[in-house]
């Protein structure tokens, strides 16, 4: 999103029960924050607590709650409140036996308590009794009392700086450090019922995270994330991902993210991780050397990571470490840390998440490649004739190659027609347009130099902008992905090329590079032939490799290629010339609407008559409403009138509602929003996206300038809410709007409304006063 300012849209929801949802179309204005807004709430004083780092914050209901940490000088043990409605500090109320004084602790939620476990405690000033602890305390927010559980049999080993979490009514401790060194074992206990409670030991299995310290855990859809912290050597900036259920860690890859993408943060120490929604927030800590303030997020649905452009009102927190966060509603807070100079902190930072429904564009286009609904092109590849179905408009709004071909074919086709009826004109036309498209025939290109296999590789990425990430350790699923690349070269595909070529080398390793080496060979592959000798003659390799049977069956000029290798190491040669990733799905489907896919249109809609060509494929992806007419009661002669219930959109907003559509484009001028509030509705998108953008759109832009446009167009959808909102606003600044070049064309009716509003505004004084003066 940019930087420019946009309001939260609380989410939509569809009534169904309304049978034409126009007539009951409500925006509900009520007041809204900022979108990705940082402000700075009122410091902690220091007579209500210290400031502080290596603390643990907790969100329970209004409320933030902040445990321990060091001011510098000493440990805490002190619990403080942040009520976030009325932006206010205060000591929580205690009773009971606290735990000691403590730093690099854990502490969670679970139903009405606040459970914190383990942590580093002693004399810092002093440098005496310092240790590290495995003790868990139950803190109760109804009635403030801290206990102890005293739990029998098998302890985790005493720990600090480790992660928690809580999932299905157990807490969850994962890695951390015991004081000689850092761990990675997995421990949980069972909240429910303290008397029967005890400490298991899980068995991990999978691409287990090296042991590590100081690093934030969140949980989001079911799965529980660590990403990067303190280990050693061997510090990345891996995120990797935990199944509860199977007990099965897996590393997230960046393969798929291609060169000039946003790429993940840099590894790091002491930051905070939290999840909201779909996805995860990384913000601060330690980065070599550097003490960043950019906050992250990782979608955990696309896979993807962006750096979040912060609103242009924002007051940023300055980078930081070992502070603490916390999600309260829709907002996240931050508190406290180890800022510049080693100065302790006692700022509280909120910052507004944005709360759209995810863009299914891409969703959307695998279902239609999946499904093979609607399919009018069917490819013929290699030797054995194998068969594959596709959509035209797809397929030549990515591949200008492929697009070639079906021209080529199309032609052939056409020109079969006309020598089979040569006194008949049809078919002479040049696009197919010209043919109506309940009589055009499955078209067939056919395609000696692919197998069906790559192939179907290669549409998967058309529709979807991505290909299926190679198995660890599965020689085959490597070598399918170098046929892709082989094919995106002859295709001309350059985003499909840099996929592939990253995913390969990502998963060449020494079980699999001599195979990989010996193929790219065989198809002249240099590029990737390049890297797996340098990975065979790395020194941590090169004896492991050779002693392999798979070196002895290897090709001889192979043999003495990899040998001189070792013995003369070529020179690198570095290039600064940027690399060509090519078009995204977004960027081809827009070039399409804008006239590149215009003479594979195959549908015709008319929207107050005018007609509109557009591509049936296209807009069944996208809209049930239109698969659902293309699969049972597809027009004949291939017209569709667009309305959204009873009412016709304007043409600016028929176009805006298109380039969602192809495209996913939100961005539209106020007015086609009040005409748009209604059409995921009507038209069956996947989620109400278009709908939560339309109402922030209103929300946000409203002015004097297009204050008449907007009352227009609530008056024609029945927005009875906006139309009231508008004639507030004409009110309130009629000197400036009477000037309007717009107000002379409005209807009779709309100027007795305005009429009417100046009217009821105007007081009894301001009416005397007028009969005065007559």
């Amino acid at each position: 999103m940019s930087c420019k300012s946009t309001k939260v849209a609380p989410s939509v929801d569809f009534d169904h029960s309304c049978s034409d949802s126009v007539e009951y179309l409500t925006l509900n204005f009520g007041p809204f924050e900022t979108v990705h807004r940082w402000r700075r709430l009122p410091p902690c004083d220091e007579f209500v607590g210290a400031r502080r780092s290596k603390h643990t914050v907790v969100a329970y209901r209004d409320a933030i709650y902040v445990f321990g940490g060091d001011n510098g000088k000493n440990m805490l043990n002190d619990l403080l409140r942040f009520d976030v409605k009325d932006c206010s500090w205060c000591r929580a109320f205690t009773t009971g036996t606290p735990p000691a004084p403590r730093y690099h602790h854990s502490a969670v939620v679970y139903g009405s308590s606040m459970f914190v476990f383990g942590g580093y405690t002693g004399d810092i000033y002093s440098n005496s009794n310092l240790k590290n602890k495995n003790d868990l305390f139950e803190y109760k927010f109804a009635t403030g009392q801290w206990t102890e559980w005293k739990v029998e049999g098998s302890l985790p080993v005493a720990r600090s700086a480790h992660g928690a979490t809580v999932y299905s009514d157990k807490l969850w401790i994962f890695a951390g450090y015991d004081g000689n060194a850092r761990l990675n074992d997995m421990w949980t206990i069972n909240l429910q019922d303290r008397e029967h409670a005890c400490w298991e030991e899980i068995e991990q299995s999978g691409e287990i995270p090296p042991s590590c310290c100081n690093f934030p855990v969140a949980v989001c859809r079911d799965k529980m994330f660590v990403f990067s912290g303190q280990s050693g050597a061997k510090i990345t900036n891996n995120l990797f991902q935990f199944e509860f259920k199977g007990h099965m860690w897996t590393r997230i890859p960046t393969e798929h993210l291609l060169r000039g993408s946003p790429p993940p943060p840099q590894r790091r120490y002491g930051h905070t991780m939290v999840a909201f929604d779909r996805q995860l927030y990384v913000f601060g800590g330690a980065a070599d050397n550097t003490l960043p303030n950019e906050l992250h997020c990782y979608d955990v649905d696309s896979q993807s990571w962006e750096v979040i452009h912060p609103s242009m009102d924002s007051e940023m927190p300055s980078g930081r470490l070992f502070h603490a966060a916390a999600v309260i509603q829709d907002a996240m807070y931050i508190f406290g840390g180890t800022v510049d100079n080693n100065v302790r902190s006692g700022e509280m930072y909120r910052f507004q998440f944005s709360c759209y429904p995810k863009c299914t564009l891409h969703e959307d286009y695998g279902k239609l490649w999946e499904n093979r609904q609607f399919c009018d092109v069917e490819f013929i590849l290699g030797e054995r004739e194998e068969r594959v179905l596709g959509h035209i408009a797809i397929v030549t709004a990515r591949c200008q190659w492929l697009r070639k071909k079906i021209l080529q074919a199309w032609d052939r086709q056409r020109q079969t027609k006309q020598d089979s009826c040569e006194e008949s004109d049809e078919g002479a036309a040049g696009g197919l347009r010209d043919i109506p498209a309940s009589n055009r025939p499955m078209l067939e290109v056919s395609i000696r130099e692919a197998e069906a296999q790559p192939f179907e590789v290669l549409m998967q990425f058309l529709y979807t902008d991505k290909i299926q990430y190679p198995r660890r350790g599965h020689v085959q699923d490597v070598l399918l992905i170098m046929d892709v690349y082989k094919l995106a070269l002859s295709f001309q595909l350059s985003r499909l090329e840099q996929l592939c070529v990253q995913y390969i080398e990502a998963s060449v390793d020494l079980q699999n590079v001599l195979s990989v080496c010996e193929n790219a060979n065989k198809l002249q592959l240099d590029q990737l032939k390049e890297h797996c000798l340098n990975f065979v003659v790395k020194e941590s390799h090169f004896n492991q490799v050779i002693m392999t049977k798979e070196f002895e069956r290897l090709s001889t000029p192979l043999i003495v290629e990899i040998v001189r290798r070792k013995q003369q190491p070529p020179l690198r040669l570095y290039s600064d010339q940027p690399v060509d990733i090519g078009t995204s799905l977004v960027q081809d489907m827009k070039a399409y609407l804008e006239g590149g896919g215009l003479e594979f249109c195959d549908i015709v809609l008319l929207l107050d008559g005018q007609p509109r060509p557009a591509h049936k494929a296209i807009l069944a992806a996208r809209s049930s409403y239109f698969e659902a007419m293309f699969r049972s009661f597809m027009p004949v002669d291939g017209q569709v009138n667009i309305s959204i219930g009873e009412m016709v959109p304007s043409k600016q907003a028929f176009e805006s509602m298109l380039r969602y559509i192809y495209y996913g484009d939100v961005n539209m001028p106020p007015e086609d929003s009040l005409y748009l509030f209604a059409a995921p509705y009507y038209y069956g998108f996947s989620n109400n996206r278009l709908q939560a953008y339309c109402k922030q759109n209103l929300e946000m832009n409203v002015t004097v300038e297009n204050v008449l446009q907007i009352l227009e167009a609530a008056d024609k959808t029945q927005a009875l809410d906006m139309k009231k909102h508008c004639l507030h606003i004409i009110v309130h600044q009629f000197i400036k709007v009477s000037k309007l070049p717009n107000l002379r064309s409005l209807s009779q009716l709309l100027l007795l409304d305005i009429i009417e509003s100046l009217a009821t505004h105007i007081s009894d004084k301001q009416c005397a006063e007028m009969g005065s003066d007559i």
